[in-house]
């Protein structure tokens, strides 16, 4: 048994990391195994460790990396087959969370999401498939924008990407090469790794949850075809790495139908790996191009979809019965591309079509650039003008029930889709039409006070009195309009 190490700390939900010495010889990567187990009274979680090179004296290092998620006095073990690296005993005290700090996002309520706090996470999300690709000046730039934006969700790709706009080599791979100068798909780059993962908690930084792609299409470098055992491997390591930071989820593809070398049973495969190697159990998801994965499995916490018809979310939440997020509704932009061609206005729009029918929406931008740097793939700065719009519709949820917005029938004429908690809260959106007023059906023994919305103008205008019953409102004729009822009083 080894000498104990001295204690640490580590807030709650943050990251305690114990880094050790051992052998560099051979394939540390395939020969070594290594991880911990972290004890707090009667339980215990088993965490993997992982191998990330080596040190300034030509030792190996190896890394735990873990995510408590209690207060209080923590006993780590670890284990290996190397007698080195076994048995050694350290301690951990778990201090309070810091401000801002809300933990890991869970699905909530059946159809929603929060913190493990409780605090409820309302998704407003982008993508941004290579931005962690692009060298520091302009993933600095994407950072900043970001800051400044409204987004609590970007989707992003592990692996570099190979598409229209985005054909640049990245300044780190995945993978070291071996003596051929073909890939080692035994041996991971640290480089590349610690690299990926600081942009990882640099977005934790800002609240934002890094949707992680695991396996994508677009490739020229062989990543989406490295075979099971390689794929298996991959994703052992991705999870030892990355699943303590807290604001992970993990996608288990973009497209992942376009990916033919992959059978369904791969793909049922890989969720298993990923949920059996996360400790913590962050959200998992797999995004289609055309026919849906089965959301319905044990493994799949929540839709990740891409369709323009999002009037169709409510559908898919009563088919699944899980969380609906439409990732990808197409982008706002002007690229010759039809999926890439919106309005700012049609993706606004978008956006509250799937918020009154219980889902949450995801934006994208591809706008034409000289230099090819197009939002949805490499970042740097936001051109469009649905951000904005997108950033009132966050206040407006965030103004709603913290339990989340569901779909209610008869509340609103003329069909137009609601959703709130009955008795309580009611949004509803006309959307391209524009009628100059709509009848509420409100409950009789409450009164709410009714706000018309305009959307796109971000202006809310209130009924002068509450009001409870059938009720008339007039609308400014229109479209892109909101109506809001809260109930007001005892």
């Amino acid at each position: 048994m080894s000498e104990p190490i001295a204690p640490q700390t580590a807030e709650r939900w943050g990251i305690y990391e114990l880094a050790l010495t051992g052998p560099a010889d051979g394939n540390p990567f395939t020969e070594v195994a290594f991880g911990a187990a972290f004890s707090y009274r009667h339980r215990t979680v088993d965490v993997d460790g992982f191998y990330d090179g080596i040190d300034a004296d030509g030792r190996g290092v190896y890394r735990v990396r873990f995510m408590p998620d209690t207060p209080g006095a923590w006993r780590v073990v670890t284990r290996s087959n190397r007698p080195e690296l076994d048995g050694v005993v350290a301690a951990l005290t778990c201090t309070p969370a810091l401000a801002g700090n809300h933990g890991p996002v869970a699905v909530a309520g059946g159809y929603h999401f929060a913190y493990a706090d409780g605090a409820p996470y309302r998704q407003v999300g982008t993508t941004c498939y290579a931005w962690a690709h692009q060298g520091d000046a302009l993933e600095q730039r994407t950072l900043t924008t970001l800051g400044a934006a409204p987004f609590n969700k970007l989707r992003m790709c592990v692996f570099p990407k190979d598409y229209t706009y985005s054909r640049n080599e990245p300044a780190y791979y995945p993978f070291e090469r071996g003596e051929d100068g073909g890939w080692d798909w035994t041996r991971f780059s640290p480089a590349f790794w610690r690299h990926f993962e600081t942009r990882v908690g640099q977005l934790r930084d800002l609240g934002i949850v890094a949707d992680l792609i695991l396996f994508h299409p677009y490739d020229r470098w062989g990543f989406a075809d490295m075979g099971a055992e390689a794929d298996d491997r991959y994703l052992r390591y991705a999870c030892a790495r990355l699943a303590a930071y807290r604001n992970v989820w993990w996608s288990m593809a973009n497209e992942y139908d376009l990916m033919r070398t992959k059978t369904m049973a791969d793909w049922d495969r890989f969720f298993r790996i990923v949920q059996e190697s996360d400790p913590y159990g962050h959200p998992r998801s797999v995004h289609n191009c055309r026919p849906f994965y089965d959301h319905s499995k044990p493994w799949v916490t929540h839709l990740s979809v891409q369709r323009s018809t999002v009037e169709q979310t409510r559908e898919w939440r009563e088919q699944y019965g899980k969380p609906v997020v439409i990732d990808e509704c197409c982008y706002e932009g002007d690229v010759p591309q039809r999926w890439g061609n919106i309005s700012a206005q049609e993706m606004t729009r978008r956006f509250w079509e799937t918020t009154v029918r219980g889902g949450y929406c995801g934006h994208g931008e591809t706008y034409l650039h000289p230099d090819d740097i197009l939002w949805w793939s490499k970042g740097g700065v936001l051109h469009g003008q649905s951000p904005a719009r997108l950033a009132f519709l966050r206040q407006v949820l965030e103004e709603g029930p913290a339990e989340g917005l569901d779909p209610i029938d008869g509340v609103v004429g003329s069909g137009f889709a609601c959703a709130g908690r009955p008795g309580a809260f009611y949004l509803a959106y006309t959307g391209l039409h524009q009628p100059a007023r709509v009848t509420l059906n409100l409950p009789e023994e409450a009164r709410f006070q009714v706000d018309v919305i305009d959307t796109w103008a971000m202006t809310v205008e209130p009924l002068p009195e509450p009001v409870s019953g059938a009720v008339t409102v007039d609308l400014p004729a229109r479209p892109y309009t909101a109506i809001r009822a809260r109930r007001v009083g005892e």
